[in-house]
């Protein structure tokens, strides 16, 4: 049976977590979080014995291979022993430790997947501004360790406009609106190509929320235990944050029905295993709001997201704005909460017709211009968007003929994977 006849193996890595699976399913068998276990003792021991016991030292090197865990597994092992140290091999969408990298995929596709990387194409995800080089590990990595039939690395926005939710018809031009746990970018994209000198990057991401979450917990003083009070943060933000449409009247509203909004978390200490609860408030609402009013975190940056999307789309080219602005899609788990789209469409509008308005009045209200409808598109599956537009894209026959063979690697190297195809003859 031949590769190309299987489904393709797709794994979208991200800073946060990493979703996996096959071609053609609408979920990703597996969401992990990015993280590896390594056992330290073994590691200090195959440093520490001398030269001539290299038995030893062989034996120490096997097992350290051995002896590691990624994803939750690997959470748990690090919460339950001390002798294992966790490692994020990808930061802000990069990554930064090939080796801890190539230890990841390898027990996504064995372990979790549980199927022969000879026998199945992969499609990888990267971030929109990750260098060529990147890309040449990547393929090095696939090729000559798990020696795979096929390789395709697409940027993950592309993936996620291409999961077409938004029309029967697959659209392909529009801005992503990419929220991860470690970055968040706005890509235009304009007939599947991304509009490279217009890519936006803001410095708040889904992690920030979280450590903001944490931040005001601690200041009302909240019974948190120390060593827990980030995994709570996270699940406060997961469970009950919501986009508000107006700050002041969300702090009334609380001060006014405290028992109606306030939230009780309770858990367990981790070390004592003794109860506790706390008060969830106006966190709820303050989280997700440093997208949109960010000097309430971060002095360094104080732009809102939407005037970064307008910015972004003011720099693409005229005849693609009007288009970019009808078709905003959302993606990233970041974006989840409640009536993020709907502040967010508000916010743009508002930047959109300001200009509009103002654009006439210097003309002397002679010039009318066609009003520009902004659109910005939320749909539940945005939390997986880029698996999901690559599970579609790897289940077409075009996918096939795009990807980079083994043939071609041992041909030509790795350089060969510094460029890919855009889909042909799809749109």
């Amino acid at each position: 049976m031949d590769a190309a006849s299987r489904p393709a193996v797709v794994i979208d890595n991200g800073t946060g977590y990493t979703k996996m699976g096959f071609s053609g399913n609408v979920e990703p068998c597996f969401i992990v979080p990015t993280v590896v276990a390594v056992n330290e003792s073994f590691l200090n021991q195959s440093r520490s014995s001398n030269k001539a016991n290299w038995l030893a030292q062989y034996s120490a090197g096997v097992m350290a291979d051995l002896d590691f865990f990624i994803g939750e597994e690997a959470l748990s092992r690090s919460r339950s022993s001390s002798t294992y140290s966790l490692s994020y091999p990808i930061h802000e969408g990069q990554v930064e430790n090939w080796d801890t990298m190539e230890r990841f995929w390898q027990q996504c596709i064995f372990n979790y997947l549980r199927c022969d990387p000879e026998d199945h194409y992969f499609l990888l995800t990267e971030s929109p501004l990750t260098a060529p080089e990147s890309r040449e590990y990547t393929g090095e990595i696939m090729f000559e360790t798990f020696n795979v039939p096929g390789l395709y690395i697409a940027v993950q926005p592309v993936l996620a406009l291409a999961a077409g939710y938004t029309t029967s018809k697959c659209e392909m031009t529009g801005v992503v609106v990419d929220v991860g746990d470690g970055a968040t970018h706005v890509v235009p994209v304009a007939e599947g190509y991304v509009i490279g000198n217009s890519i936006k990057s803001i410095p708040i991401s889904g992690k920030d929320v979280t450590l903001f979450i944490q931040k005001l917990m601690k200041e009302r003083g909240e019974n948190l235990p120390p060593e827990d009070s980030f995994e709570v943060a996270r699940k406060v933000k997961e469970m009950y944050s919501y986009t508000c449409s107006d700050i002041v009247k969300e702090f009334n509203k609380y001060d006014k029905e405290p028992n109606k909004y306030i939230k009780q978390w309770t858990g367990i200490k981790p070390k004592t295993g003794a109860p506790y609860s706390c008060d969830i408030g106006y966190e709820r609402f303050l989280g997700p709001e440093i997208f949109f009013n960010p000097e309430i975190y971060s002095s360094e940056f104080t732009t809102p997201l939407p005037d970064v999307i307008d910015k972004c789309i003011q720099s693409a080219p005229i005849d693609t704005r009007r288009a970019l602005y009808k078709n905003i899609v959302l993606s990233g788990g970041s974006t989840m909460s409640k009536d993020f789209h709907r502040r967010l469409q508000r916010d743009l509008k508002k930047i959109v017709d300001a200009r509009i308005v103002a654009s006439e009045a210097r003309h002397g209200g002679e010039v009318k211009s066609h009003p520009i409808e902004v659109n910005v598109v939320s749909h539940p599956i945005q939390r997986f968007a880029v698996w999901f537009g690559g599970s579609v894209l790897a289940s077409t026959p075009e996918f096939y003929g795009a990807c980079h063979t083994k043939a071609e690697y041992e041909e030509h190297g790795a350089s060969i994977c510094r460029t890919n195809p855009v889909f042909k003859g799809m749109y």
